[in-house]
């Protein structure tokens, strides 16, 4: 018998390591101008050099023209504390007599950066408005550090006031628009805060809002204990590295003693988590990019809303980073505006059923 006979069998190769996402050098540079500007505006006080922010700020105004088969309105919901909302609303508003459901969406941007007329934020509300087909409500709520955790939830939640409001969304919203069938939906802090929103309006009463889908891309979520994507994708996602969401939740919450990355509205599944085995919390969607170094927490949500009894559904990008579906030249964009497509079409068609 031959040596090799007696020799168990070589294990098979191994699959090639990926180091870095397969991306195109038009997103690369986009990411790296993004993060350089986000970083130099970060003061040593702890303050955001908003006039900086301003020179690069890329925005577009609002335009009742439609653009893509969409137009968009500003429309102020509280000006003593200067919110307000993009409206977005599709051609097919105006030429169908069905009904349309309302996404009300929340931008990213940590807290502290972006608003809704960020010309990439814009972009992406237009899209989703487009190819549901849906009435978009895009919130411009207030950013760290100059106001602090509560305040963006609770803009979050006025704007839903706001659209239960007849009189007040009368006039403002299309005839067609049914705020019955409200989805929330967000990424990234935008995500994280379109949860918080979510969870108050289950644990609140409306006439007729009523929220019936959550769409979490990408949440921005923490803890005290670092995770094992957090380490190792340090230093190849540069949008969210552990120096900069450190100085994010710093930033984002109360200067309270004992604040820490373990408060629930940071790391929502973990020792203070909230029982949402209690509410009737919506349907939710998750996607996650395998480049994310926020990966880990983003499916302990989504592990967490399962164990809590919800219907919950997720999607993962394996070779994308984060924030990549505003970037549409990258078909896995193109892919996450289908998913929400047929996750909004889904819901809805329970509400007709029922």
């Amino acid at each position: 018998m031959a040596l090799s006979d007696e020799l168990p069998p070589p294990p098979p190769p191994k699959a090639a390591k990926i180091s870095s996402p397969a991306l195109p050098w038009r997103t690369r540079i986009s990411i790296k101008i993004i993060s350089t500007i986000t970083t130099a505006s970060r003061r040593r006080n702890g303050t955001v050099n908003r006039t900086l922010l301003s020179m690069f700020g890329y925005k577009c105004s609002a335009n009742s023209t439609p653009i893509g088969g969409v137009s968009t309105f500003d429309i102020t919901v509280d000006p003593t504390r200067k919110l307000w909302f993009r409206l977005f609303v599709p051609v097919a508003a105006t030429t169908s007599s069905s009904v349309l459901p309302v996404i009300v969406f929340f931008h990213g941007g940590g807290f502290a950066y972006l608003s809704p007329d960020n010309r990439s934020y814009d972009a992406v509300c237009r899209r989703f408005s487009s190819s549901v087909p849906a009435i978009v409500v895009s919130v411009d709520y207030r950013l760290a550090p100059e106001y602090r955790c509560p305040a963006q939830y609770e803009d979050g939640f006025d704007c839903l006031r706001f659209l239960d409001d007849e009189q007040k969304r009368k006039g403002v919203l299309p005839e067609n628009a049914d705020v019955s069938r409200c989805f929330l939906a967000g990424d990234s802090a935008g995500a994280n805060l379109a949860h918080h929103v979510a969870k108050r309006a289950c644990e609140s009463e409306f006439k007729t809002l009523k929220v019936i889908g959550l769409v979490a891309i990408q949440p921005f979520f923490g803890g005290e204990q670092r995770t094992e994507s957090e380490i190792s994708l340090a230093t190849i996602d540069p949008l969210v590295s552990i120096a900069r969401t450190d100085w994010m939740w710093e930033a984002f919450l109360p200067p309270e003693e004992g604040m820490n990355r373990d408060h629930e509205v940071i790391n929502v599944s973990g020792p203070r988590a909230v029982d949402l085995s209690r509410l009737d919390f919506p349907a939710t969607i998750v996607f996650i990019g395998g480049f994310d170094s926020l990966k880990d927490w983003q499916k302990r949500y989504y592990e967490w809303l399962k164990r809590s009894g919800k219907e919950v559904y997720l999607v993962e990008y394996p070779n994308m980073v984060h924030a990549f579906y505003v970037f549409p030249e990258l078909k896995e964009s193109e892919d996450l505006i289908a998913h929400v497509k047929k996750f909004v079409h889904k819901q809805c068609s329970k509400v007709v059923e029922s």
